[in-house]
């Protein structure tokens, strides 16, 4: 009789023990940007020209920022700007506008300003084009000076 208690008493040890990790964990409060700080975020026109996209052969391939190139993601390429850069890219020629990261270096080719993903660039609707005249926005507190190259 005395085994079958100490058996007992340890299942409901182990069974107690279990429990107290599944007690109710009060979520983390939420990061809220204070109205003064989301206030002062602000687009600035960096850059006009030409903005061409990715190839379908490029899916996969490492980038320059280290990552695999997904044609499915929003981000694009830029010669200066820094990897992490968010850009309002905007069509011209229709008024379509996306949000992408720059988080690869090009284009190299002459009189373009940006390569972007494929996602990107449908978004955009100028998969068919295959090039588009783009504005360019920098997202920031301050105004950026433009320090692409011009031709």
């Amino acid at each position: 009789m005395h085994f079958h208690g100490l058996r007992l008493l340890f299942i409901l040890f182990c069974v107690a023990t279990s429990l107290v990790g599944c007690q109710a964990q009060t979520p983390p409060a939420p990061v809220v940007v204070a109205p003064e700080v989301a206030d002062t975020m602000q687009w600035h026109l960096y850059d006009t020209g030409m903005a061409t996209y990715y190839s379908a052969r490029t899916h996969g391939r490492m980038m320059a920022s280290g990552e695999r190139y997904h044609k499915s993601e929003l981000f694009c390429a830029h010669r200066s700007l820094p990897f992490g850069t968010r850009l309002r890219i905007v069509n011209k020629k229709n008024g379509k506008e996306v949000e992408v990261v720059v988080k690869d270096r090009g284009p190299f080719t002459k009189g373009r300003l940006v390569d972007l993903s494929n996602k990107a660039a449908e978004m955009l609707g100028m998969l068919r084009d295959g090039v588009a005249p783009v504005e360019i926005w920098v997202e920031g507190k301050e105004e950026c000076e433009d320090k692409s190259e011009k031709e």
